[in-house]
């Protein structure tokens, strides 16, 4: 996402801050709105990336063997690995239910054996109801500065210009630093002449 942001302003970095703020908050109103758009136009019950990770997992649950063991906890056995799943309490032995928040192959076919909705054990924060509830709001651009309502405590505050540091010679940086982990190609130069 910073990213994003950094590539998208460079050309507004030098504006005043004012503008430089409307620059990024309708910027923001454009993508706010676009995955609203997006939310709103799905049929899946799951975000698109759930659903596409949790499709190939319906077609791995075919074929488990699935043993009940109490009214919600089940043994399932079949592939590589074999789960004991807690239907009640969302959880797996494999421990890939419990972390993704998203049921196991084990998990769906203990759901199907026990005739739950498998979309009852995913987290509901992957349905299609919290994303659209994600962008539900929307982003209203500020008022121009003559109509802003600026409380009186704050308007006759003095603000002093912070302390201008001396500038370095030469053209100043307008690249950002590298973060943590991430490398930049250095040019190789010849050690004689410097080409």
């Amino acid at each position: 996402m910073v990213e994003s942001l950094n590539s998208m302003l460079v050309n507004a970095r030098d504006f005043p801050y004012v503008a430089l703020l409307d620059v990024i908050q309708e910027k923001i109103s454009k993508w706010w709105n676009d995955r609203r758009i997006v939310a709103m136009a799905i049929t899946a019950p799951l975000t698109p990336s759930r659903e596409s990770k949790f499709r190939p997992r319906f077609a791995q649950s075919n074929g488990q063997h699935t043993l009940q063991l109490n009214p919600v906890t089940y043994h399932v056995k079949g592939g590589e690995l074999e789960g004991v799943v807690d239907i009640f309490n969302k959880t797996c032995t494999c421990k890939e239910f419990d972390i993704d928040k998203l049921p196991c192959v084990h998990a769906i076919a203990a759901a199907h054996h026990a005739q739950v909705s498998v979309y009852s054990l995913v987290s509901p924060y992957y349905t299609k109801e919290y994303y659209v509830l994600a962008y539900g709001e929307t982003i209203y651009p500020v008022r121009s500065q003559s109509q802003w309502d600026v409380p009186n405590e704050v308007a006759t505050r003095v603000v002093l210009p912070r302390e201008v540091k001396e500038r370095k010679r030469g053209r100043p940086k307008t690249s950002r630093f590298p973060s943590v982990g991430e490398f930049r190609k250095r040019k190789n130069r010849c050690g004689k002449c410097g080409a």
